[in-house]
């Protein structure tokens, strides 16, 4: 996992700890993917990391949709992603 990447898991794990140890019990977040070839089928670099550092906090994806979007860089994918805890 590269740089941005690891950066990207790290803010992920920080916020879904926070919201954890405030009582939460749903988190939305959106993860956009770290790549800009959206057109094709593979791997979306850096969105796995991400739920699984929100994961590990002990949160679990619930729902996701997805929706593409102009960047910057060009086309990328954004997820806005459901977590639930009991």
């Amino acid at each position: 996992m590269g740089f941005i990447n690891n950066a990207k898991a790290n803010e992920a794990s920080r916020v879904a700890a926070l919201a954890y140890t405030e009582g939460r019990r749903v988190l939305t977040f959106k993860i956009i993917e770290a790549g800009t070839a959206s057109r094709t089928t593979g791997l979306m670099p850096g969105v796995g990391e991400q739920i699984e550092a929100i994961e590990a906090q002990g949160w679990t994806l619930s729902d996701m949709a997805a929706a593409e979007g102009k960047t910057l860089t060009g086309e990328r994918t954004s997820l806005i992603c459901l977590f639930r805890r009991n």
